[in-house]
């Protein structure tokens, strides 16, 4: 809305300017003639028809533009768009967007007000679709936590190496001055630091599998709904077909066509006797 009405307050400017023009350029002197006037009045109609019909033009094609977009975007969804032309010219619906484009630019300060402007809810998809897309945010939210969950794991894998290499440092000093027993107690403890590492990435691997193959199975979800839908129009098909040929067996589809028939033999009929009467005449 704010930019289709930044384009007609500009072309309304241009209108402005042309009558403007006019004053400033044919307005110099105190009386005119009829035919003055009328000259006149003829050039500032084509130009102000052309201003409107250029910017009626630039309208209806910024809304082709404006569609495709939302149509490119439902088709990725698989989604079905259907439009109500009778409500485009719907006064009550005209009057509340009036009303709300006075409401929106009253105010001066828009970019704080667009934080707090609620958003629109998505469509209502049914079926396959809406089954899909459910699915498919569960995933992604799955995703984001298994993101948040390696990075936890990273963080405890480099504090845990963090820990290694001090103990190494730690083990290093203490070689020279311990016995043989506390060299022993190091080597467990840099032991069971490796065996948490390696806990850990199991653990990674494992989560990494599993969403993987709930992934696998969307997709084998999805293949499935696509063939039962093939299946569904096939079987509709072959309805139809049968429903027809149902139809010509019965025995008012015969009377009818043997009505036909003789109705066609009349009319030959009819015409060899008329080409018979012109050809005496």
């Amino acid at each position: 809305m704010r930019f289709a009405r930044a384009k007609r307050i500009l072309r309304l400017k241009t209108i402005d300017s042309c009558f403007q023009d006019l004053k400033d350029s044919r307005l110099v002197e105190d009386t005119f003639t009829v035919d003055e006037v009328s000259d006149m009045l003829d050039g500032l109609q084509v130009v102000v028809r052309g201003e409107v019909d250029t910017e009626l033009l630039n309208m209806a094609h910024t809304n082709v533009l404006l569609l495709r977009q939302l149509f490119s975007q439902a088709e990725k969804f698989y989604l079905r768009l259907q439009c109500d032309i009778s409500e485009l010219e719907n006064r009550e619906l005209l009057e509340q967007v009036a009303e709300f484009e006075k409401a929106d630019f009253k105010s001066g300060s828009k970019t704080n007000q667009e934080g707090s402007r609620p958003k629109l809810a998505p469509l209502n998809e049914g079926g396959v679709s809406e089954l899909l897309n459910k699915e498919i945010g569960r995933l992604q939210e799955e995703n984001d936590k298994l993101k948040g969950r390696l990075r936890t794991l990273e963080s405890q894998a480099m504090s845990a190496l963090d820990e290694r290499f001090k103990a190494e440092r730690a083990l290093k000093d203490l070689q020279g001055v311990q016995g043989e027993q506390q060299l022993a107690v190091h080597s467990q403890e840099i032991s069971s630091l490796e065996d948490t590492v390696a806990s850990l990435q199991a653990e990674f691997q494992k989560s990494l599998s599993a969403k993987e193959a709930s992934q696998r199975d969307l997709q084998d979800n999805l293949v499935s709904a696509k063939h039962d839908l093939l299946r569904v129009q096939e079987q509709l098909a072959l309805a139809e077909k049968e429903l027809d040929r149902k139809f010509q067996e019965t025995a008012a589809y015969r009377n009818m066509k043997e009505i036909l028939s003789k109705k066609n033999d009349q009319i030959k009929d009819l015409r060899r006797r008329l080409q018979k009467y012109e050809s005496d005449d």
